[in-house]
């Protein structure tokens, strides 16, 4: 399986790893970035493994309970979508 990145999902992820890098110790980034790679290696296997979620056919794959990632699958192509901060109005998201 193919793992594209959308824009949001890479600005999303980058701005996670800032966060983290101002307010956590290195090997706190490390284990996230470890944690979302971990998940990205399961997506190429069993791009099924995650559950679907309420937002328009999309999956759902928590990496952290502060983190979700959500991502489509269309063929053999993994569409990452968004890496969600759980704590923001659930409301706002743009899928």
């Amino acid at each position: 399986m193919k793992i594209v990145w959308s824009e949001d999902a890479l600005r999303d992820y980058h701005q996670n790893i800032d966060y983290l890098l101002l307010s956590w110790p290195v090997e706190t980034v490390q284990k996230f970035i470890n944690e979302v790679d971990w998940v990205l290696e399961i997506l190429k296997i069993s791009p099924k493994a995650f559950p679907l979620s309420d937002y328009k056919s999309a999956r759902r794959a928590v990496i952290r309970k502060q983190i979700t990632l959500f991502y489509r699958i269309e063929g053999d192509v993994i569409h990452l979508i968004r890496f969600w901060n759980t704590y923001q109005n659930p409301e706002t998201i743009n899928l």
